[in-house]
């Protein structure tokens, strides 16, 4: 086995990291992966506290999902996606016995972003619309398209790109409130975003896309409301409402998928990253009965060569079965109120903590600089502190991902109270570093 120095070295020299220069990144050696943690080569223990991309929502190396892979490539490892398979017949009819309301047809992908694609051309299909809303505060994919609906800074070195998106402001904007209170936010944002649809043709719009919970942008749940205003809103100008779940679903939250909270049914939801926990890349596109309706008569243009892939889908089936036998949403749900004591806790003693959200298992830290409650680092920005206590935490063996003036608290489904009472400890001594830096 490489030793950790070896294995960086080598995948610097030799490969290309994603988002980042290559020349000014450290990469963390990870030889093996069990249950919420990740092992070094040297054997070094570290936990998944961020599930590695809010992803593995299972925990590594489950041996029931490990063996429904291996079984599958004992059986069939691959046909072209114009054939029926076994493994496509049963996890369709399991998708649609569990997925809420009339969402009862799938295309299935490769990865969320590919899900994202392909709900855009599925929309565009049925409404013979050209148009795409999307919101600032997002993130829906790397291709060329999905990070035009994108809003965050990963979008402007890849522009132009896909022409027809026109970007929003979220419920949330960076710097500024559209109210007081979340009746009043719900109330200016709507209104805000019905005049946008009014200059840009609602004739002319076939959908949004939102992430139900905004995810990387700063795990903003939506507030009280609004979910069923914009449902409203939208259907009144026979405008879609795709709602991006690959992040936010499969358990995240403390629902199977985050929609559910507000008790509507999107007409296209896309999900991914928890739904094989990542064992395997599948993405998946589920349209509600009237839209699949269109594509009886219609041709679908939409395909690629691993569409439905037989080991993604075995990987799905078996993750969906321990989701359910050991109850992970559920403890996503329980788990979750306790995460939250721990992050008010940490918001209490910790003069440089200005904010902290959380719905479920899905949970942020927002790091401030002084008693006016400026950024530690500007948008797009960084700090010299943050730095140092994500280097604080990795080295006290706990690893989650740092961006800009914040940190994620997004660990495994599994994750019990006495390891997030050890993950808050370790967090709590890291949180003296952006005191430390503090201006009153």
């Amino acid at each position: 086995m490489m030793e950790s120095k070896e294995m960086i070295e080598a995948c610097l020299r030799h490969s290309l990291y994603s988002w980042s220069a290559n020349g000014k990144i450290n990469p963390l050696p990870v030889a093996r992966a069990e249950g919420l943690y990740l092992y070094t080569p040297e054997g070094k223990r570290i936990l998944d506290f961020n599930s590695q991309l809010m992803s593995v929502n299972i925990g590594h190396g489950h041996p029931k999902v490990i063996k429904a892979m291996k079984d599958q490539l004992d059986t069939l490892i691959f046909s072209y996606p114009g054939t029926a398979t076994e493994v496509r017949a049963r996890l369709s009819l399991k998708l649609a016995a569990i997925v809420p309301g009339d969402l009862n047809v799938f295309f299935y992908a490769l990865g969320g972003a590919e899900a994202n694609e392909n709900a855009i051309r599925a929309a565009r299909q049925y409404t013979g619309r050209f148009k795409i809303l999307s919101r600032y505060r997002s993130y829906h994919g790397g291709t060329n398209a999905m990070l035009q609906l994108t809003g965050d800074p990963r979008r402007w070195a890849n522009e132009p790109g896909m022409p027809g998106v026109i970007r929003v402001m979220d419920p949330h904007p960076y710097t500024y409130s559209f109210g007081d209170n979340e009746e009043e936010v719900v109330k200016n944002n709507l209104t805000y975003l019905e005049e946008v649809i009014m200059y840009e043709g609602p004739q002319t719009i076939a959908a949004m896309v939102i992430e139900t919970v905004t995810g990387s942008n700063g795990i903003l749940p939506p507030p009280k409301g609004y979910l069923q205003g914009l449902r409203a809103l939208l259907d009144k100008y026979g405008i879609l409402l795709i709602c991006d779940e690959v992040m936010c679903g499969w358990g995240r939250t403390g629902k199977l998928f985050a929609f559910e909270h507000a008790g509507i049914i999107p007409d296209i939801v896309t999900m991914a990253k928890g739904l094989t926990s990542s064992y395997f890349p599948l993405g998946v596109m589920a349209m509600r009965d009237k839209i699949a309706a269109h594509f009886k008569d219609n041709v679908f243009w939409g395909g690629l060569t691993y569409n439905a892939h037989p080991v993604g889908l075995a990987t799905a089936l078996a993750v969906i079965e321990v989701l359910e036998e050991e109850n992970l949403v559920e403890n996503s749900a329980r788990m979750g109120e306790v995460m939250r004591v721990h992050m008010e806790a940490m918001k209490a003693k910790h003069r440089s903590v200005g904010a902290v959200r959380s719905i479920g298992l899905f949970g942020i830290v927002e790091i401030v600089k002084n008693t006016r409650g400026d950024r530690i680092a500007p948008y797009n920005g960084s700090h010299p502190a943050m730095g140092a206590l994500a280097k604080f935490l990795l080295d006290n063996g706990l690893f989650t991902i740092f961006r800009w003036d914040n940190f994620m608290c997004n660990p495994p489904l599994t994750i019990d109270e006495a390891t997030l009472k050890e993950a808050f400890e370790i967090i709590d001594r890291g949180l003296e570093i952006t005191d430390a830096v503090f201006e009153e």
